[in-house]
């Protein structure tokens, strides 16, 4: 790819010393004839970002990459086909604060391709436009511009992560932070560690089967005229019972990094800032393969309220824009919560999958027990897991935190065995952070 990116630069620059000497002397612009044509290099666009782009549209790109890969070349080129420096507001372009390099411009783009009239200006407004391959394939986007200002003074902006679709290299992925309110999130154990029920386990694999398949059964399919894009599911049930591992399972299984929401980073008591901190997210992560987990879901996707007062009806405000930016997402969205009935019905009724995680029968216990009990550990005497695993109803979650207290009991008296006694304590421990009698 890097060879064909040097001919595809070496290209633009050649036609910008072209439409420059076209300009200066006041000739009417030829029309592109070979360039961005070289059907091998097409193909590379093709194989790295999964559409067929058109000369034009290749064009399009190449000169949004510029300056990324080479920050000088518009500069250079113009100042070569000009005798003397001079101003000429039809190539476009701006300069950014940061930097001196020279960034193109929707209108640069319009003096590229040589359009002059209406009609043709049009077109290309059409091929940035949402239902261009460049937007819907979430390639390349324009900038806002000012109020009043046109569009034309728009800057091209390359989508996050096409950098790494064209050229490979390690991911560049997004610290948690107030500017980013998510942090990924990954597991060590395989779906043999994550004991669920049989209903539990089939309705997971839709949704994988939906990840590997989604995007052929909207467009080649052609059910996009009838299915909203993206997936969006709900698991409820009880704290440890595997949501969170789940979904990070999905990730790993599925090659998709997962990303797990900070409420306490997003829910604001201020006006309005809610939804900007949730826009955030989803605009970040609208052109990547990203799972978006939110934990403890209520606290955003709760039922409406009542209106009361100007702080329910802003309340409610930032329910109806989640509804509306989940809906629109292209991706997979993950809601986890205790309760079901605690998620308001407007997302229930809007979810392809609402699964329920529940606690462990007593079977399933044991398999959790048999499966997390270190090697280097052996159990008392005294300890019958069968009669453990028949009294206390424990999820795996309890389980682990049961073990590791056992253990390092057991370790502080320089042993190996794990005694019941402090089996059972830890099983108290648990009783009472959960507010229950053991």
């Amino acid at each position: 790819m890097n060879h064909g990116i040097e001919i595809c630069l070496n290209d633009l620059r050649g036609l910008i010393i072209t439409r420059v000497l076209e300009l200066v002397k006041n000739e009417v612009p030829q029309p592109l004839e070979q360039v961005f044509r070289d059907e091998e290099i097409l193909g590379i666009f093709k194989s790295r970002l999964g559409v067929r782009l058109e000369s034009e549209e290749a064009l399009i790109l190449v000169t949004a990459l510029v300056p990324i890969l080479d920050p000088h070349l518009l500069d250079e080129a113009i100042a070569s086909a000009l005798s003397a420096p001079a101003d000429y507001p039809r190539i476009g372009g701006v300069r950014g604060k940061d930097s001196r390099s020279f960034l193109p411009t929707v209108e640069t783009l319009m003096f590229l391709l040589g359009v002059r009239n209406v009609e043709s200006r049009m077109r290309v407004m059409a091929l940035l436009g949402e239902t261009g391959s460049l937007a819907k394939h979430r390639i390349l986007h324009v900038s806002d511009v000012a109020k009043g200002e046109p569009i034309i003074g728009a800057r091209l902006e390359v989508s996050d992560g096409i950098i790494e679709r064209l050229f490979g290299g390690k991911k560049l992925r997004p610290k948690l932070g107030p500017e980013f309110p998510a942090q990924r999130i990954e597991t060590e154990l395989t779906w043999d560690d994550l004991v669920l029920n049989e209903r539990t386990r089939r309705e997971i694999s839709e949704i994988e089967t939906w990840i590997r398949h989604g995007d052929v059964l909207l467009e080649e399919w052609g059910m996009h005229k009838y299915l909203k894009p993206g997936y969006r599911a709900l698991f409820f049930g009880p704290s440890g019972t595997g949501k969170t591992q789940t979904a990070s399972l999905l990730g790993k299984q599925t090659g998709r990094d997962v990303y797990r929401i900070d409420l306490s980073l997003i829910v604001s008591k201020f006006i309005g800032e809610t939804e900007k901190n949730l826009s955030r997210i989803f605009d970040q992560a609208e052109d990547k393969d990203w799972i978006l987990f939110f934990d403890e879901a209520d606290a955003l996707f709760g039922k409406r309220t009542s209106v009361k007062d100007a702080h329910d009806r802003y309340a409610n405000q930032e329910v109806s824009y989640l509804l509306q930016r989940v809906e629109c997402f292209s991706g997979l969205v993950i809601l986890a919560s205790n309760f079901r009935n605690n998620i308001d019905e407007a997302f229930l009724r809007r979810f392809q999958s609402v699964i329920h995680f529940p606690k462990p029968n007593a079977d399933e216990r044991m398999h959790l027990w048999s499966r997390m009990l270190p090697k280097q550990a052996t159990l008392g005497e005294e300890v019958s897991l069968c009669d453990l695993c028949n009294r206390h109803e424990l999820t795996g979650a309890n389980i682990a935190s049961i073990i590791q207290y056992a253990s390092l009991r057991a370790m502080d008296r320089n042993e190996q065995k794990l005694k019941l006694i402090d089996i059972e304590e830890a099983i108290s421990r648990e009783y009472e952070k959960e507010g229950k009698i053991g």
